[in-house]
């Protein structure tokens, strides 16, 4: 657990949960899962003493179940917003990001290793308790851009540290969708794999398992990115839901966390579009595929269909010089066998040419 204190020209790191808050800025209160269920005492009794309120259990269960999806919930005294990221599982992004053509075994590896871990926020007036996975890299980065902003060593020279826990949930939760570009180019990578797989005309594709596999993630990702928007949508309805300021300062802070809120909330919308379009280039490319397949069975039939076609009457003409009778015409001449194969010759020519000129056969436009 790490615990910071925020003010405006200010970031610094505690040692321990201090007795009461500071004069100016806020608290930040960072903590791996894990850890923060064994100190969830220390930390509610901490809470009481700074805010004269304490964490619902419920909302304790919320912060600690790595399975709950995005949402938002609010009390009278702190609002609880749960928001499940979007990354490339640990190692994923070296691992699959170096390799210049995949296979169907790196798309089920690469799918598979997504990370959706929820990362929760409890936002109090003055301070903010943030609880993560035991990888996430958010709040490390956080603490150290933090820190760098308050040293002056920002590399933009234009960011500022924030000014409220709300500014920095949204700074965080707006750091985890951008986190979902690195992401975005290891599925167009390897979906794309599994479509030049599938719209190889030399190929063989039989890796049908791991396509439902994939469009199950493309599922499972589209959901997890409307609960997204469905959080952060419900957060702006409450925010402006706020008393309204009356110092100046205090409604440009305001109307900043709307526009910052605002701009998260079109972040979101942007990714959604994304995974979608990726569902779509998916299914285009089955589609394509059967098309392709279809279009196949339909030569290979045309070709059966026309060699049946000009072997027909040959058969005929054999079949009846093949009768055993006596009075057959050509039957005791000399030059029987020769004016029979001069027929049957001018008989297979004759289709192969009347069926070219009706383009059945070859490979143009019909």
């Amino acid at each position: 657990m790490r615990i910071f204190h925020v003010s405006n020209e200010q970031f610094t790191e505690l040692e321990s949960l201090p007795e009461v808050l500071p004069a100016q800025g806020f608290l930040w209160v960072g903590s791996a899962r894990r850890e923060f269920e064994v100190r969830a005492p220390e930390v509610q009794a901490a809470l009481q003493r700074w805010t004269g309120g304490q964490l619902v259990d419920l909302h304790i269960a919320d912060l600690l179940n790595h399975q709950l999806p995005s949402h938002y919930d609010y009390t009278s005294w702190y609002d609880v917003m749960v928001f499940r990221r979007l990354a490339a599982g640990a190692g994923t992004a070296g691992k699959f990001f170096g390799e210049e053509q995949g296979t169907a075994a790196t798309a089920r590896e690469a799918l598979a290793a997504i990370d959706t871990s929820p990362v929760g926020f409890a936002l109090f007036d003055r301070v903010l308790v943030t609880v993560h996975p035991t990888d996430c890299a958010v709040r490390e980065f956080f603490a150290q851009r933090l820190g760098g902003l308050a040293s002056g060593n920002d590399p933009r020279g234009n960011a500022r540290l924030p000014v409220h826990p709300a500014d920095l949930m949204l700074r965080m939760v707006n750091h985890m969708v951008d986190g979902y570009l690195d992401l975005r180019r290891l599925l167009t990578r390897q979906l794309g794999t599994l479509q030049a797989q599938l719209l190889d005309p030399r190929s063989r594709f039989a890796d049908w398992q791991i396509l439902l596999e994939s469009r199950n993630t493309l599922h499972a990702l589209e959901d997890i990115c409307e609960d997204q928007r469905s959080a952060v949508q419900e957060w702006i309805d409450a925010l402006d839901e706020w008393p309204d300021e009356t110092e100046p300062q205090s409604r440009r802070e305001r109307e900043l966390l709307r526009v910052r809120s605002r701009d998260v909330l079109e972040h979101i919308e942007r990714v959604l579009g994304h995974v979608r379009r990726l569902e779509q280039s998916a299914e285009t490319a089955v589609q394509m595929h059967f098309s392709a397949l279809g279009h196949r069975t339909n030569d290979i039939m045309r070709t059966l269909t026309v060699l049946t076609a000009i072997f027909l009457p040959l058969n005929l003409i054999t079949g009846f010089f093949g009768m055993n009778f006596d009075a057959l015409p050509l039957i005791h001449s000399a030059t029987g066998l020769w004016v029979a194969l001069g027929l049957m010759a001018l008989v297979g020519v004759g289709l192969v040419v009347f069926f070219r000129s009706k383009r059945y056969l070859g490979s143009g436009p019909r």
